[in-house]
C-alpha cells in the first residue's frame, strides 16, 4: 500500500535463480583461487624460458578475476518492475504531465530523412494527450531535405494519427507498421479501405521526400509552400549557419486539429546555429539547445530523448514512464526512467551480437537493484528539473508532478520563433554553466553515461523498464566494421570518463552507493579488456610454437579448476544467453565477437583514450551510418560476414588469425614429430585453446583466402597479416 493508502503505481520483483547463480559464483570463486595458488607455486625460476611469458599470463588472468568480479556485483541480484497504467488514468488523467520529445539526427546521408519522419510520427502518435505532447527535431546537419520531410510529415499527421488511435494501431511508425502488418481482411472493409488509403498516401509522401534526396536539393514550387525554406536563402554551408527555428505545428492553435478534428501535438524544427569558432559539443550541445528552446515554448515536465533510428514500438511507454516518475510513495526521488536500446533488424543467430539482450536483460537489471541504471542516451524520460541541474532535496518531495501546464504563452508562433533563436545561439552558453552542472556534460564521446552518474550523484535516483512489448527498436549496425567504430567510441568515452575527475570512486564517493559505483565499473573498464584478451589470444599460442607450456599437465590435478572454470564460465554464459532469448549459434557469434571487439574496438578506444589525455588527440564523434545498399543487406541477413574496407582493425583481427592458424598446424605437427605421450600432456590445453580461436576466426580465413566479391578482405591487408603474422613466428621461434 503506497501513501495515504493508495495503491502504488510499479513493483518491483526481485529475479529468480539467484541460489544456482550464487552456487556458480562461490564454486567459480574457488577454482579463481586455486589457479592463483597454482600460478605462484610453479612460477618458473629465475632465467628459464617462458618465466615471463608466465608472469604475463598471470597478470592477465588477474585481469580477467578483477573484471569477472564487477560482473558478479552486477549480476548478484537484478530486479525487474511492473506498472499498473490503469491506477495512473484513475488518478491523474486530468492533470498529466506536459511531455517534450527530443529527436536528434546529424547526417541526413547516412541519417536519412525518411528515417527520421518515421521516428517522429512514431512518437506524435503517443497514447496520450496530443495537446500535452510536444516533438522537437534536433537536425545538426542544418538540411533543408530533413526540413522538407518533417513539414511534409506534419501534414501526414492529420491523418495518421487519428488512423492510429481509431484502430489502435501498434507500432505507430508508419514504415514498420505497413512493412510488418498484412493487408487487414475485407470482413472488415472500412479498416481495409483506411488502410490502403493512408498507405498510399504514406508511400506517395516517402517517394516525394526521396526524390527531392536524389536531386539534392528543393524545387522552387516547393519552396514557396512554406517560408521556413526562406532560411536556407542564408546557408552555405551546414557547419556555418544562423539558427533555423521553425514551429509547423503550434499546439496551442485552436486550428491546429487532425482530420477529425482532435488537436495535434506541437511540431518543432531547430537547426542550431553552427560557427566555426565555436565548439558544438556534437549531441550534448543539440540536446542542451533542445532543452533551452522547449523550456520557452512548451516546458514540458517531462522530456524524452530518442535517436533518430529509435522508433516507438509502445504507444504506452509514456503512461509506463509516468507510473514511476508519478508514484506518490517514491516518484519524486526518480530523475528518470530508462528503457533498453532493441532493434529491429537482427538477424536470426545476431551475428555482430549487436542486440545487447545480456546488457539489456541482466546487466541494467542489476544496475537498478545497485542503485539505479545509467543513462544510455536514447529511449530515457527524465524530469527536466533534474536534467537542469536540480539537486534533489526534501522540497522536491512536495514537488509532485502533478502539476497541469495550462500556463498557456500568449506570444504568436512567429514571435517565440524570433525569441528562441538566441537560446540556440552558439555564443548563448558563453560563462554558463551549460555543459558543465546545467544539461549534458560536455566533452566526453558518451555524454549519456557522464550525465546520468551526475544527476545521481546529486541525490536523484533513476529506474530501469523491460516493458513486455518493447518501448523502442532502432537499426543495429550492418557490417563488421560499423560494429566496431561504434563500439570504439563507446570504449573510447567510457574508459575516458574513468580516467577523469568523474570516475565513480572518487566522483561517487559518499553520492551514490559502493555497489553502483563498482556497477559503473562494468561498462569503463571495457577498454582495458583489450590488454589481457590481446595477451591471451597471442601468446599462448606463440609459446606453443616453442613448445613452452603454460598450463598444468593433462594428468595433474592442478587441470581441475582450469577445466571447471572454463568450462563453467561457458556453461553460465550460454544458459545467460538462451534465458535472454537468443540461440545457441547466436551464443558463439557472441563469443566471436568478444574477441573481435576486444582486440580492435578496445584496443583502439582504450589507446586513444590514452594519447587524449597526454594531449596528443582530441575528442571526435563518429555517426554511424543507418543506411545499407541492396547487396549489404542481402549478405546481412544470410548471416555472411562483411569486411571489404583496408582499416587496421582488421589488419589486426587477420594478423591474430594467422597467428593462430600458424601456430595451432605448428603445435599440432610437433605432436606428430615427437611422438612423445609427455609433450601432448604438457601442451593440450594450449593446443585446445589455439584451435578454439582458429574456429572463431573461419569467418576471416573465409574472407582472406576464399571469398571473390567486394567485400572480401582487401589484398593489402592479407599481405600485411600474412607478413607480421610470419614475423611474429619467426621471432617467437628465434
Amino acid at each position: 500500500m503506497g501513501r495515504d493508502g493508495q495503491l502504488p503505481l510499479f513493483e518491483t520483483k526481485a529475479a529468480k535463480g539467484r541460489i544456482l547463480f550464487g552456487l556458480y559464483a562461490v564454486s567459480t570463486f574457488v577454482g579463481i583461487c586455486l589457479i592463483c595458488v597454482y600460478r605462484l607455486i610453479h612460477l618458473p625460476e629465475e632465467g628459464k624460458v617462458g618465466r615471463w611469458a608466465w608472469i604475463g599470463l598471470f597478470l592477465s588472468e588477474l585481469g580477467y578475476i578483477l573484471y569477472w568480479f564487477i560482473t558478479v556485483t552486477v549480476r548478484l541480484k537484478p530486479i525487474y518492475r511492473y506498472t499498473f497504467k490503469d491506477r495512473l488514468s484513475q488518478r491523474y488523467e486530468k492533470v498529466l504531465p506536459g511531455i517534450d520529445i527530443f529527436v536528434c539526427t546529424a547526417n541526413p546521408i547516412i541519417e536519412p530523412p525518411t528515417m527520421v519522419i518515421n521516428t517522429v510520427l512514431s512518437v506524435m502518435a503517443y497514447d496520450y494527450p496530443p495537446e500535452k505532447l510536444s516533438v522537437y527535431l534536433s537536425d545538426d546537419g542544418g538540411s533543408c531535405l530533413t526540413f522538407y520531410a518533417l513539414l511534409e510529415a506534419s501534414q501526414f499527421s492529420k491523418l495518421w494519427l487519428p488512423f492510429c488511435k481509431k484502430f489502435k494501431v501498434e507500432p505507430r511508425c508508419p514504415e514498420a507498421y505497413f512493412t510488418s502488418t498484412p493487408e487487414p481482411h475485407h470482413d472488415d472493409p472500412l479498416m481495409a479501405e483506411e488502410w490502403s488509403s493512408i498507405k498510399k498516401l504514406y508511400e506517395d509522401m516517402r517517394n516525394r521526400i526521396e526524390s527531392a534526396m536524389k536531386v539534392g536539393q528543393i524545387s522552387e514550387e516547393i519552396r514557396k509552400q512554406h517560408k521556413g525554406f526562406g532560411e536556407w536563402d542564408l546557408v552555405s554551408d551546414p557547419r556555418n549557419h544562423q539558427t533555423i527555428l521553425q514551429i509547423l505545428i503550434d499546439g496551442r492553435d485552436g486550428k491546429a486539429m487532425d482530420v477529425e478534428g482532435q488537436p495535434l501535438p506541437t511540431l518543432v524544427y531547430l537547426s542550431r546555429e553552427k560557427r566555426p569558432k565555436y565548439a558544438h559539443n556534437f549531441k550534448a550541445g543539440a540536446m542542451n539547445a533542445l532543452i533551452r528552446v522547449s523550456s520557452r515554448i512548451s516546458n514540458g515536465e517531462i522530456i524524452l530523448n530518442v535517436d533518430c533510428d529509435m522508433y516507438s514500438n509502445n504507444s504506452e511507454s509514456v503512461k509506463d514512464a509516468l507510473c514511476f516518475l508519478m508514484d506518490e510513495e517514491t516518484g519524486h526521488e526518480i530523475a528518470y526512467v530508462q528503457f533498453p536500446q532493441c532493434f529491429n533488424n537482427i538477424t536470426k543467430n545476431d551475428l555482430y551480437a549487436c542486440s545487447l539482450n545480456v546488457i539489456t536483460e541482466v546487466e541494467l537489471a542489476g544496475f537498478d537493484s545497485n542503485g539505479g541504471p545509467c543513462y544510455i542516451g536514447t529511449g530515457c524520460f527524465h524530469r527536466r528539473e533534474a536534467l537542469c541541474g536540480k539537486k534533489y532535496d526534501m522540497d522536491c518531495e512536495r514537488e509532485q508532478t502533478t502539476r497541469n501546464n495550462d500556463g498557456k504563452i500568449e506570444e504568436s508562433a512567429s514571435v517565440l520563433e524570433e525569441t528562441c533563436k538566441v537560446l540556440a545561439s552558439c555564443s548563448y552558453e558563453d560563462n554558463t554553466q551549460w555543459g558543465k552542472e546545467m544539461g549534458l556534460k560536455y566533452g566526453c564521446p558518451v555524454e549519456d553515461v557522464l550525465t546520468g552518474l551526475s544527476i545521481q550523484c546529486r541525490g536523484w535516483k533513476s529506474i530501469y523498464f523491460t516493458p513486455e512489448r518493447k518501448a523502442f527498436l532502432g537499426v543495429a549496425p550492418t557490417t563488421l566494421l560499423q560494429t566496431l567504430i561504434q563500439h570504439k567510441r563507446w570504449i573510447e568515452g567510457d574508459f575516458q570518463i574513468f580516467l577523469s575527475r568523474y570516475c565513480p570512486f572518487t566522483y561517487g564517493h559518499k553520492r551514490i552507493p559502493l555497489k553502483l559505483q563498482i556497477s559503473y565499473c562494468i561498462f569503463l573498464l571495457w577498454g582495458p579488456n583489450c590488454l589481457p584478451t590481446l595477451y591471451y589470444v597471442a601468446m599462448p599460442s606463440l609459446c606453443l610454437l616453442k613448445g613452452i607450456s603454460l598450463f598444468p599437465k593433462i594428468s595433474s590435478l592442478w587441470i581441475l579448476p582450469f577445466a571447471y572454470v572454463m568450462s563453467s564460465s561457458c556453461a553460465y554464459s550460454l544458459g545467460e544467453f538462451i534465458w535472454c532469448g537468443g540461440t545457441l549459434l547466436g551464443w558463439w557469434n557472441d563469443q566471436r565477437m568478444w574477441v573481435f571487439k576486444r582486440t580492435t574496438s578496445f584496443f583502439f578506444g582504450c589507446s586513444e583514450t590514452i594519447l587524449k589525455q597526454l594531449g596528443f588527440s582530441r575528442s571526435s564523434f563518429a555517426v554511424t551510418s543507418k543506411v545499407a545498399d541492396e547487396e549489404e543487406s542481402k549478405r546481412f541477413e544470410q548471416e555472411v560476414m562483411e569486411f571489404g574496407a583496408a582499416s587496421p582493425m582488421f589488419t589486426i583481427l587477420a594478423t591474430l588469425a594467422l597467428l593462430n592458424l600458424f601456430t595451432f598446424v605448428g603445435g599440432i605437427t610437433r605432436v606428430i614429430i615427437d611422438m612423445q605421450a609427455q609433450v601432448l600432456d604438457s601442451l593440450l590445453l594450449q593446443i585446445l585453446l589455439c584451435g578454439v580461436l582458429v574456429l572463431m576466426n573461419l569467418p576471416v580465413y573465409h574472407g582472406l583466402f576464399f571469398r571473390k566479391d567486394a567485400t572480401r578482405m582487401p589484398c593489402s591487408v592479407t599481405y600485411q597479416s600474412i607478413a607480421f603474422a610470419l614475423l611474429a613466428c619467426s621471432l617467437a621461434l628465434y
